[in-house]
């Protein structure tokens, strides 16, 4: 049956190609597009772009394809090309009439067209790469490892990302049926919503063997790796075989109630320390607010811990490390001498801070960090983080000059951070993080009138200084840990309260690990107004302290509460007004990272000093990031930009990067059946707002089922043999 459809391709394929080249369609063109002129076609133009478009992209899949069916495909694209740049000359025609007319049709027709032709195309090439390799059973390739001396197999990559075959090729049959299944439930709204109650209600009914084997069966089985650091392996494995390398996340989560969320929330962001006489400074935007202590309200994609006490800190911690170790583990089953540092450090973990200590501690540094600013524009004019305004210690100097001379102010200058470009930050937050500096002692600034200190950090009490360097101990002991086993660790974002103490003590973080490699990465979301200016002070402060600075790039996971919040608390919305301001955002950082990146390569300097992790399931946004890539000369194997996307979602894309050996990574969330319910909750939200995406994944799923149907591969066994980059 294959071999029946590969002669028909052919067929097909010379046909177009006799059609695209004889005389008569050329006559034939020019006659059509004088109809079209006279019946008021005239989006000819935008359809001929959309097709051109597409069309490159299937030329890149069809040049490394060796038989004669690719020779003829490349022909007949070459042959619709000439037919395209005719038709727009012709469209160009100034006698072109401005009313819609009923091309839509035939628009619609060529588009069905052009998506059966490039399942066609997709099988010719497949057919073709199994043909040049031998015989080697129906559709299996040989499993084992290339030798260190082979070049790793690469596909060319459809930027259309709409081949089937790239996307699911490492996936068994069932593997797909399972996975449309799993979307044609969360394309209900009903089921969607009241997902959590209905898990529940199974779990009552069937028991708890049942029910395991019920969600392993679907839900879990799409979203989540395996029950444990042993029962994933095969899975990790799979991925590396198509290109594809993890993040590991141990998705266990509490399944609290909206009250007890609440509770522990309020009582553990309060200092003890505090009276009820509030600072004349206080931002309340860094301040506790009942009504959204429950920090999972309108947030569905992003895990929430709440503090409990010090010891759970102390777990948490450990469990990042168990993370660490998996993915050290698999990557020590890499063959090191073909990777050539490229396995080194490849794997990756996420972790994030709220896990690791009292979330108050996090909103008094916030806090601090924002006063300071306020502070900074009050005495020198301006607006933005320190470091922007290029200020030097003289210039303070001038500020203070009517105090006299003050021991305290004296004392302060000595201890502002700064290089020759000038100040970078008006605290020793090295000290902060390095050397146990009590918090309540350092964050105090001189008041310009008078020369008094003032401090800017709310009541904090020893305990709670205490707790504060337990979870710097913790963070330093997972780096630390990730350095020596030659992983990368990944600190989430959160919400705008907590963030600037996070990516604050984050890029402290790389400042002390980041000296060779990047190894620390902070997460900024694009859906923030500031988000483009926080990445390039960032960014300065990398190139000022000479350290590598890793940046993962997301749209965001807290839009809807962090609107809701300011609104209530009367703060202005830190948020982007639509999505379309947010892409712009997210592409606008992303091309000054890559501008930088270019103009490292330039000097000579090293590229990778700047490593960034387009983390989006946007496939425009991954089509820009790759054309800006070619564009300004950044290839795959400079190893500074790679992709990321979530187990069970958008594979589409993932795979075919993979496979084209670019970096690319799924975010493996693993644990228990029974406490990974919330995560698998989330998750079916999370797909219900993304519908579009939706559509095309169940499109191209059922699109590679029928496929694997009329070609008799039902009992298809992935076996890829790529090695990730």
């Amino acid at each position: 049956m294959a071999q029946l459809r590969s002669v028909s391709s052919q067929r097909t394929i010379k046909l177009v190609y006799y059609s695209c080249n004889s005389p008569s369609s050329s006559r034939s063109l020019v006659a059509a597009t004088a109809a079209a002129t006279n019946n008021g076609k005239c989006n000819q133009k935008r359809a001929l772009h959309t097709t051109a478009a597409a069309l490159s992209g299937k030329a890149a899949l069809l040049s490394s394809t060796s038989n004669s069916s690719s020779v003829y495909a490349l022909d007949v694209l070459n042959g619709l090309r000439h037919q395209q740049r005719r038709q727009l000359q012709l469209s160009q025609s100034p006698f072109l009439c401005s009313n819609v007319g009923v091309g839509a049709r035939s628009l619609h027709s060529a588009v069905n067209d052009q998506q059966q032709a490039e399942v066609a195309l997709a099988e010719a090439t497949e057919d073709n790469r199994r043909a040049g390799g031998g015989k080697q059973g129906q559709c299996e390739s040989k499993s084992a490892q290339p030798n260190a001396g082979d070049q790793p197999q690469r596909d060319p990559l459809d930027v259309s990302f709409n081949d089937p075959i790239a996307a699911f090729k490492s996936k068994t049959t069932w593997e797909l049926v399972r996975a449309y299944m799993v979307y044609m439930i969360c394309s209900s709204e009903k089921l969607v919503e009241h997902n959590m109650k209905l898990m529940k209600a199974a779990k009552n009914l069937l028991g708890k063997k049942l029910f395991t084997a019920l969600m392993k069966a679907t839900f879990y089985g799409h979203f989540v790796a395996g029950e444990d650091q042993i029962k994933i392996i095969p899975t990790l494995e799979r991925l590396r075989s198509f290109g594809v390398k993890p993040i590991l996340d141990y998705s266990v989560e509490e399944d609290i109630t909206q009250e007890e969320a609440e509770k522990r929330e309020v009582e553990s962001s309060v200092s003890s320390a505090e009276d009820n006489v509030k600072d004349a400074g206080a931002l309340p935007q860094y301040h506790v607010d009942k009504s959204f202590a429950d920090r999972r309200y309108k947030v569905s994609s992003a895990r929430t811990y709440f503090y409990l006490n010090e010891a759970t800190c102390e777990r948490n911690m450990e469990t990042f490390i168990k993370c660490l170790e998996a993915v050290s583990d698999d990557d020590a089953k890499e063959p090191r001498a073909l990777a050539q540092g490229a396995t080194f450090g490849t794997g990756i973990t996420a972790i994030k801070l709220t896990a690791l200590g009292r979330p108050q501690l996090l909103l008094q540094l916030s806090e601090v960090i924002m006063r300071t600013r306020k502070y900074m524009e009050a005495l020198v004019g301006g607006q933005g983080n320190v470091l922007t305004h290029h200020k030097t210690i003289k210039d303070l100097e001038q500020y203070y000059a009517g105090i006299g001379d003050n021991k305290d102010v004296q004392t302060f200058l000595k201890n502002v951070t700064s290089d020759k470009e000038g100040i970078l930050h008006l605290f020793p937050w090295s000290g902060i993080v390095d050397e146990d500096s009590q918090l309540s002692d350092t964050f105090r600034v001189p008041d310009p009138i008078t020369g008094q200190m003032r401090r800017l950090i709310s009541q904090i009490s020893p305990k709670e200084e205490e707790m504060f360097r337990n979870m710097i101990r913790r963070l330093n002991t997972i780096v630390k840990t990730a350095a020596e086993l030659d992983v990368r660790i990944m600190i989430d974002a959160e919400q705008t309260y907590f963030q600037p103490a996070i990516s604050r003590i984050t890029l402290e973080m790389m400042r002390k690990y980041n000296k060779e490699k990047a190894i620390v990465f902070n997460t900024y979301q694009c859906y923030l107004r500031e988000a483009y200016h926080e990445v390039v002070t960032d960014l300065e402060q990398a190139k000022r302290q000479n350290f590598y600075f890793g940046a993962k790039l997301v749209r965001g996971a807290y839009m809807d509460q962090e609107r809701a919040r300011a609104s209530a608390l009367g703060y202005a919305d830190p948020v982007n007004p639509n999505y379309e301001a947010t892409t712009d955002m997210y592409h606008k950082t992303l091309a000054e990272c890559l501008r930088r990146i270019k103009v490292l390569k330039d000097v000579g300097d090293d590229a990778r000093k700047i490593g960034i992790m387009v983390a989006s399931h946007n496939e425009d946004t991954v089509r820009f990031a790759i054309e800006n890539m070619k564009s300004i000369g950044i290839s795959p194997e400079d190893k500074v930009i790679c992709f990321g996307q979530l187990l069970g979602m958008c594979d589409y894309i993932t795979f075919p990067l993979g496979q084209a050996g670019y970096s690319a990574y799924k975010y493996i969330p693993y644990g228990p059946v029974e406490e990974v319910l919330p995560y698998l909750s989330r998750r079916a939200q999370e797909n219900k707002g993304v519908l579009k995406k939706i559509k095309k994944e169940k499109r191209l799923l059922a699109a590679e089922i029928r496929r694997r149907l009329f070609r008799g591969q039902l009992f298809y066994k992935p076996k890829g043999n790529y090695v990730p980059i």
